[in-house]
Parts: structure tokens; sequence; C-alpha cells
């Protein structure tokens, strides 16, 4: 057993230079992995968010803040509910309606706010909101959206709690 350590601290001492290339090269090796790691693109590191239908006619979330490239999906737990999509930054390339009681997957590209509701429910207040990338720049022409009285308080609320600083 001596003569291994004695042998270990000699062979160290004869590559001293060895050793200190080995902790430079480690020190390297640390810099560019952190380097590498911090230009993953973000699609890589997306979240996806799921959202139930409830028993109660509601969205198990209904403030959702998510980054551009996350993915939400709603889980048809409870029957006769659906994703349909009311206003969003761009009119256009809203989403298409869902079918009802089945699963529904987007991903979210564009930043701003978004409202969408259950078809069959959302004159009853069976709304949500999605805040991508905490960009409101078309809440205006979320709070117009024209609603039933109920469905229209609400979408008031959603706004309050979008608007208020995240938890």
């Amino acid at each position: 057993m001596e003569f291994w350590i004695e042998n270990t601290c000699e062979d160290r001492n004869l590559r001293g230079v060895g050793w200190e290339y080995l902790s430079v090269l480690g020190t390297f090796v640390k810099f560019f992995a952190i380097i590498f790691l911090l230009s993953i693109p973000k699609v890589v590191l997306a979240e996806i968010i799921q959202i139930k239908f409830t028993e109660n006619d509601t969205y198990s979330i209904d403030v959702a803040r998510i980054e551009t490239g996350d993915t939400i999906e709603w889980l048809p737990e409870n029957e006769g509910h659906n994703v349909e999509f009311f206003a969003g930054p761009d009119m256009d390339l809203l989403p298409k309606k869902s079918k009802i009681d089945e699963f529904h997957s987007i991903v979210f590209k564009i930043p701003g706010v978004y409202l969408y509701g259950c078809t069959p429910h959302a004159n009853m207040g069976m709304l949500g909101l999605i805040v991508v990338d905490n960009d409101f720049h078309n809440i205006e022409k979320i709070k117009l959206v024209e609603l039933p009285r109920v469905a229209s308080s609400v979408l008031k609320r959603l706004i309050r709690t979008a608007m208020s600083s995240p938890d």
C-alpha cells in the first residue's frame, strides 16, 4: 500500500504540468457546457400546461401565464366541453374550435392575450384567458368582445386577475 501511494505521488510530481493542464481543461469543459446549455433553443425548454374541464363548467386554470413556445393541453375529464377561441393577438391565426369531449393541444407562438371558452357553456361563464410573454398589447380588443351578462362579468374578473402581478 505504501509503495502505491509513494508511486502515485511521484507520478503526480513528475507530471505536475499534466495535472494543471487537466484542471484548466476541466474549467474549459464546464464553461463550454454552460454556454451550450444556454444556447439550447427555447422550444426544447418549453413547458406543457394542462387544463382540465371541470364538473362545475369551468376550466381548472382560468388564467394561464405562459411563454412563447409553451403548449397548453386541455384534458376532457368531464363530458360536454370543448375549447373555442373568441379573441387573440391575430384573429386570422386563432386555433380552430376543438370537438366536444376531445383532447386539444396548442403551441402558442404569438405573444398576447387569448380569450377562449367552451362553446356550449361560454354564455354561462366557462371562459379562460391565456397570457403569452406577459404581453397585454391586445387587452383592449379582449375587453370589447361581446358576451352575455354573466360571461361578461366572468371576463372582467379574468382580466383583473391577468393584469395583477403573477403569484
